[in-house]
């Protein structure tokens, strides 16, 4: 099984379909956070749409890797970042769900969409070539981005849950932590298996 599946993650047809379809994902993230984008002031730019810059991660990763080149720094970005987002939405939306018993069609795409972020990034994690150094500098980025979310809030927008704001923040905090934990898992199992 795991052959089958190493044989089709790395099969170029397969790389570039992937490579694609981030892509166009990334453009339409940045399309949804426009509204927002448009009312966040310069500095804060950056750390605002947070799961599309995800998704742009890991699109550069898979450009490189389709030619066999590594990018540890992105790659360790990739997997934090789209697992902890990728997650942190599917759980939003299911709160919002919670809360009004009903999702927009939108929601479940984006619960569908956001699961296969945090899927992906998982999947590739056994070819990144990321160690301890390329880890710390995603968490630092990550942990960063949870400040400027919640201290100087400039968070995503879900009007359904804003006033749970203390909760979501704290519930995001441990969850940049599992995410960090993941990556260092992965740069420990590299760092033995070389």
């Amino acid at each position: 099984m795991k052959g089958l599946l190493d044989y089709i993650l790395n099969q170029r047809s397969f790389l570039i379909a992937l490579f694609l379809i981030n892509l166009f994902g990334t453009i339409y993230g940045y399309i949804w956070y426009e509204s927002q984008l448009k009312i966040t002031d310069p500095i804060f730019l950056l750390f605002v749409p947070d799961s599309p810059t995800a998704s742009l991660f890991f699109t550069i990763f898979l450009g490189f890797y389709i030619f066999n080149k590594n990018v540890p720094f992105i790659e360790a970005l990739a997997l934090i970042t789209l697992f902890k987002y990728g997650i942190w939405a599917v759980v939003m939306n299911g709160l919002t769900f919670l809360e009004f018993g009903s999702l927009p069609w939108t929601g479940y795409m984006l619960v569908i969409s956001h699961a296969a972020m945090a899927v992906q990034g998982l999947l590739y994690a056994p070819y990144y070539k990321i160690r301890f150094r390329h880890v710390t500098v995603a968490a630092v980025w990550t942990l960063h981005n949870d400040v400027i979310d919640y201290v100087y809030e400039q968070m995503p927008v879900y009007p359904a849950i804003m006033e749970h704001l203390k909760e979501i923040g704290y519930f995001t905090f441990w969850l940049s932590l599992l995410s960090i934990a993941i990556g260092y898992y992965f740069a420990r199992i590299h760092r033995y298996s070389v």
